[in-house]
């Protein structure tokens, strides 16, 4: 198609559905630096050898994040206006770690967001939708001793963009997270489970292996100690454990090739204290199925294993 021709909604599927077919197992399942449904990766992606430089020297020249220290109610996105705003509340929360699974505690992170009718409060957005006069958008705090951060913001709503005719994004929050240096800093987008928009926005189906976009490896402690509240709690909240025979519906779901339709969950570790004092802490390995679904995925338990690295308590 000519570069000065704007493409349909459909022009853009059928170049997604085209891509996606040329995939082959063992691909990397990071997104595409040039992926020519998103337009504008054309002119954006990297196209020469990255350079070296010296991060000290580089920061030096680093920019100042507001005028003021970083205060609590930073987080809240929701504070300081007359009014209250509109939309559904919701709390985003996490933690931030570093490659050996260590939290990275006293970090900037920043979020930024439409607001629920799905416009930014920035000259540039003329999307005729309504602004919130009691809602800003924009939100930063430092991650705790243990790595976690939590905003309190409202669900923010879709909005067109300009990558082709009737382009509507996903509704998705910005975070920027600036890890130890400035250099590491990372800029990425967080999403809704189960949105409609997912298989028309070629940002999110940039990230070509479907599991890659719907996968996520976990470590959940029980209450009562039996792995059935974990496997029907994960399927209220609308991720079911992979393989699950009682929640899981493989129908609506297509497993990556050579991943089997097996329970994926693992009484991985047990600490119970010893009678004489102690701990008795006892870890079970990955069985052959879960072992082949980690490697089929890129998963490194050498590198970090959230179970093993749970804290007890």
């Amino acid at each position: 198609m000519s570069a000065d021709v704007v493409a349909s909604q459909d022009d853009i599927t059928a170049e997604i559905a085209a891509i996606a077919a040329d995939v082959r197992p063992g691909d990397p399942a990071r997104p595409r630096l040039d992926y020519p449904p998103y337009r504008s990766t054309a002119l954006r992606h990297p196209k020469r050898p990255l350079l070296l430089v010296d991060p000290e020297e580089l920061e030096r020249r680093a920019p100042c994040f507001g005028c003021q220290d970083v205060d609590p109610v930073d987080a809240d996105l929701t504070a300081g206006h007359s009014g209250e705003s509109l939309g559904e509340r919701i709390v985003v929360a996490g933690r931030v770690l570093d490659d050996s699974g260590g939290p990275v505690a006293g970090q900037l992170i920043e979020i930024w967001q439409a607001n629920s009718s799905g416009r930014y409060r920035h000259q540039l957005d003329q999307h005729p939708a309504p602004l919130d006069p009691n809602f800003v958008g924009a939100g930063r705090c430092l991650t705790g001793p243990d790595g976690s951060y939590r905003f309190l913001t409202v669900k923010p709503g879709p909005y067109p963009w300009r990558n082709h005719h009737n382009a509507w994004r996903p509704a998705h929050i910005h975070f920027s997270v600036f890890g130890t240096a400035f250099t590491q800093r990372l800029v990425t987008q967080m999403y809704f489970p189960g949105d409609p928009l997912f298989d028309l926005d070629p940002i999110f189906q940039s990230i070509l292996d479907p599991a890659a976009r719907q996968l996520a490896w976990l470590s959940l402690k029980p209450v009562t100690g039996r792995t059935h509240q974990l496997r029907a709690h994960m399927a209220h909240i609308g991720h079911p454990i992979v393989g699950d025979p009682k929640y899981f519906s493989k129908e609506n779901w297509e497993l990556p090739g050579g991943m089997q339709n097996r329970l994926h969950l693992l009484a991985r570790r047990i600490v119970v204290p010893h009678p004489r004092g102690g701990n008795i802490d006892v870890t079970a390995p990955l069985p052959p199925h879960m072992r082949q679904s980690w490697s089929l995925l890129g998963l490194d338990a050498s590198r970090y294993d959230p179970i093993v690295e749970a804290p007890e308590e």
